[in-house]
């Protein structure tokens, strides 16, 4: 995870930024990995305190036990406001061991507005060495007030060939090959997928819904894979399926069973439904009702197409 993290452009930002002693008061660092947000954003606060992941300050800051480092919500949790009250009254405290501190907010996406409105006041007139780095899987929920008073670091997914190499660096899977290519640039969900044993359930998933053609069928799929955990691993995998689908209609060679299904324009409009339907899974759509209708306006789309043609 670190190399990843360290050889992107974000990184490099915030390092200069170190450097040459540019630091902004407030970061906003973007990375859509729910799994892998924390540890990201200590990476990031290795290079703030100028740290080796191995030195002793360095291991303390990972363990979330170095006193002018503080990580909120605890591991696990979501913001309260007595958490919140709790970091802005710690604020006003000078450094313990460094002259700067540095306060860390994961996850703010999942923070309410009221909560966010209460941290504006101190991310916009922070005490004097005080530095805040917030991290947020998405940037939507975000209120603009709070975008405004940040500098915002945003890390785009992985290519499949970085993943895989990363994969490979924690060790050896006939899986990580497949993983990288199905995990929509998102490291975490490549490592769920090579670690969670259910791969396979989720591949055949997609191909349920990503060959479903009438209505009957549809329902039956999003009544069967609705309360899926893995929301957002199964619209990865889907997606998979429908560019390696869009891939084989444009080659002109064999089809497979997605490609014969869908017409070209099919595809290219499943894919961009995907994407909002990505977005949506954020926040909190009822999943059935949004596999049930994904599938059916896929349908409408391919009828379209093969009126066109008739």
């Amino acid at each position: 995870m670190k190399k990843l993290i360290c050889g992107t452009t974000a990184y490099s930002t915030f390092s200069n930024d170190a450097s040459r002693g540019k630091l902004s008061h407030a970061y906003m660092l973007h990375l859509n990995d729910v799994k892998n947000l924390r540890a990201a954003l200590k990476i990031f606060a290795l290079r703030f305190f100028g740290e080796d992941e191995n030195s002793v300050c360095g291991k303390r800051i990972s363990a979330e036990i170095f006193t002018d480092c503080l990580i909120y919500p605890a591991e696990g949790k979501k913001l309260t406001a007595d958490a919140l009250s709790e970091l802005i009254n710690e604020s006003a405290m000078r450094p313990v061991e460094r002259d700067k501190k540095l306060f860390i907010i994961s996850g703010l996406e999942q923070a309410s507005a009221l909560l966010q409105n209460k941290l504006l006041k101190t991310l916009e007139e922070p005490p004097q060495g005080v530095y805040f780095l917030l991290g947020a899987c998405s940037l939507a929920p975000v209120l603009d007030t709070v975008k405004s008073r940040v500098k915002t670091l945003t890390i785009p997914p992985f290519t499949e060939k970085e993943i895989f190499e990363a994969l490979e660096r924690e060790g050896k899977n006939p899986l990580n090959a497949e993983a990288a290519k199905s995990c929509g640039g998102i490291f975490g969900v490549a490592e769920n997928m090579v670690g969670g044993g259910w791969f396979n359930e989720i591949r055949q998933a997609a191909r349920e819904i990503c060959t479903a053609t009438d209505a009957g069928a549809a329902g039956l799929a999003a009544i069967k894979y609705g309360e899926s955990k893995l929301k957002n691993e199964l619209l990865s995998e889907m997606a998979v399926l429908y560019r390696a689908a869009l891939g084989e209609r444009a080659g002109g060679g064999q089809l497979g069973e997605v490609a014969r299904r869908w017409q070209t324009g099919t595809l290219l409009y499943a894919l961009e439904s995907i994407v909002q339907a990505t977005a949506d899974v954020k926040f909190n759509a009822f999943f059935q009702g949004l596999l049930y209708d994904f599938m059916l306006r896929i349908i409408e789309e391919n009828n379209k197409w093969l009126k066109l043609q008739a």
